[in-house]
């Protein structure tokens, strides 16, 4: 099963996610609006969890395979 791409970018989730922020913060909504909000939130920031997480396992992939040649140079001084 291939894997879904979120539907926003990194940057675009975490903004969203400044916002909705910024908009709980500074109060004056209704009950339902607050939880709305809160619920966007949970789910901008699973989106940008994933992204974050993507780019971790990348970088990780990234350094495992510099670091192969060195390991498989048996008998190299350094």
């Amino acid at each position: 099963m291939a894997e879904e791409k979120p539907e926003l970018s990194y940057e675009q989730a975490r903004d969203e996610l400044t916002d909705v922020v910024r908009r709980l913060e500074a109060g004056g909504l209704t009950l339902e609006e607050s939880l709305a909000l809160w619920e966007r939130g949970e789910r901008l920031a699973a989106i940008c969890e994933e992204w974050l997480e993507g780019a971790r396992a990348r970088l990780a992939a990234a350094m495992a395979e510099r670091a192969e040649p060195a390991d498989r140079q048996e008998g190299a001084p350094f």
